[in-house]
């Protein structure tokens, strides 16, 4: 069929996820091709020292979402959209929805950016010999606990963002094993809750005397093709305002942006993994086993087929890029000079490549925020070089391009040089990759590691989550997600690979120290710099 037939016999396929300033809507053909769109922008709220969307945030962006995905369709084929072949929801990880017997919200939605989790995160750490982070719903839950939140003891159901929306359009208390992986520890063996875990929490807070255990009012686990649920009559016009979508629509199980993201440049197999590199920069690796022992860098998570993912989660990554860009563009300006901004990128990005191959003794910070992989609540932006620097235009930019994968290679390392973990390849996307070459050539020199990236990288989670939900609704007996995506979606292409260059690799290792032994100067800036 073509994608007008496509969509008139309600087969399209739609995926919808929540990231943190836009509500993206993908609609693909049966070969997974995207073929309309809709998007909404949205900015979390700070109230009450909590970072949070309101239930209307939530509702009406989606509504709004869906409805320029209609109109795209329209403007673009002249047909109606009342029928959907599948539904895949995605969205921020982890974070703290909680709801009492009668569907209500308890306390408003605390997102995965809070960091007011910090007693609960260590004690469960603690507990479960298990890295537990601070933005992760059971650290958010046990800190409601320590508090003495009156809410909690009405606590029927919590889940995530995504949970929250699929459960309300289809009735089903579930989550795909990927997102649930950052609500609570997952045992690979069995692909669901650690039980073992569960326990221990339950006798950590037996003296309260909860009318529940944690097993009653967790979301239910599901797997990659799973079915999980339909449409209901209700969530029909919950989401489609016009009331023209059918419900019965099926709906594969929700999964969080780290899952969706893996999809999206097929990196669910072992040996292979991602880095996403924007504002923030995460590296998500999957493992052939368990690591050795606990590293407060490292988080352990899942792929949406249950296999264990070593990922690197760092607060900060292109936003002092971007400054500095703008500096330049300043500068230009200044003196009549009009010029294009991804040109400007471009040619500020590739004269890096110019640089130096450690910088030229060059040290910068780009910790707008704090960076728990290096130890700090706070960040201050900092350059700093010696008189005998080799002070240039190649070398500054080279130094803000490697400092902005600073705090990630010092995660990765861990895992490829003291655990010795494999990587046959990593695949990059995001803002820091747009420049082609640039991005990709220092990445693989950070991590030592073969860098491919994408063209379908660019779709994203939206993507992602409706590539999930067409392998639920088309695959075959007995086929794999893995195999699905090589046969059936990105067709063997694994987009352009870039080698690291020995002299690089040289280069960054060295840049690296000097990294390591300046955390002391960013420490004494953010004492002696107050916000």
């Amino acid at each position: 069929m073509d994608a007008k037939e496509l969509i008139a016999s309600g087969k399209a396929v739609l995926g919808i996820e929540f990231g943190s300033t836009r509500i993206k809507a993908v609609l693909v053909d049966e070969e997974n091709t995207p073929i309309a769109q809709g998007n909404h922008e949205w900015e979390n709220r700070y109230e009450n020292n909590v970072w949070t969307y309101s239930k209307d945030d939530i509702w009406k962006g989606l509504q709004d979402c869906y409805s320029e995905l209609v109109k795209d369709v329209k403007d673009k084929y002249g047909v109606e959209l009342t029928g959907l072949g599948a539904i895949g929801f995605s969205g921020m990880m982890h974070g703290y929805m909680a709801f009492d017997k009668d569907g209500e919200l308890l306390v408003p939605f605390r997102t995965w950016r809070n960091t007011i989790t910090g007693p609960a995160s260590e004690k469960l750490t603690e507990v479960f010999n298990y890295h537990i982070p601070q933005r992760w719903s059971i650290a958010h839950l046990y800190q409601a606990i320590l508090n003495g939140e009156d809410h909690v003891k009405d606590i029927t159901f919590f889940t995530t963002l995504a949970g929250y929306v699929h459960w309300k359009l289809t009735g089903e208390k579930v989550l795909g094993v990927g997102e649930a992986s950052g609500m609570f520890p997952i045992d690979i063996n069995t692909k669901d809750y650690n039980q073992k875990m569960i326990g221990q929490f339950d006798e950590l807070v037996a003296d309260k005397g909860y009318p529940w255990k944690l097993a009653d009012i967790l979301p239910k686990v599901l797997l990659a093709g799973d079915a999980a649920g339909k449409l209901t009559e209700e969530g029909a016009k919950l989401l489609d305002v016009s009331g023209k979508l059918k419900a019965g629509v099926p709906f594969c199980p929700p999964e969080g942006d780290a899952g969706t993201g893996m999809v999206a440049t097929n990196a669910i197999k072992e040996r292979t993994g991602n880095v996403s590199a924007g504002t923030s920069v995460f590296a998500m690796i999957v493992l052939e086993k368990d690591l050795s022992k606990v590293y407060p860098e490292i988080d352990l998570v899942t792929t949406p087929t249950g296999s264990l993912v070593g990922m690197v989660h760092c607060n900060n990554c292109t936003s002092d890029l971007n400054a500095w860009v703008n500096l330049f563009d300043e500068f230009a300006d200044t003196f009549g000079m009009k010029i294009d901004k991804n040109d400007l990128y471009g040619k500020l990005y590739n004269k890096a490549l110019e640089g130096d191959p450690d910088c030229g003794g060059l040290l910068a910070y780009n910790y707008f925020s704090g960076e728990h992989v290096t130890g700090f609540d706070e960040g201050r932006l900092l350059f700093a070089r010696t008189a005998n620097s080799k002070f240039n235009l190649a070398n500054f930019m080279r130094v803000h391009l490697f400092t902005s994968l600073g705090a990630l290679k010092t995660g990765c390392d861990i895992m490829l040089k003291q655990e010795g973990v494999k990587v046959d390849r990593i695949t990059g996307h995001g803002g820091l990759f747009k420049t082609k070459g640039v991005g990709q050539s220092i990445l693989a020199a950070a991590l030592d590691t073969p860098v491919s990236v994408m063209e379908t990288a660019g779709e994203g989670g939206a993507w992602g989550i409706a590539v999930l939900a067409s392998y639920m609704l088309g695959k075959e007996e007995g086929e794999t997600l893995d195999s699905f995506l090589v046969d059936k979606v990105f067709g063997g292409e694994i987009g352009t690979s870039m080698d690291p260059a020995e002299k690089d690799v040289k280069g960054f290792d060295e840049f690296i120290k000097r990294y390591t032994d300046g955390l002391a100067i960013e420490r004494a800036a953010v004492d002696a710099l107050p916000e």
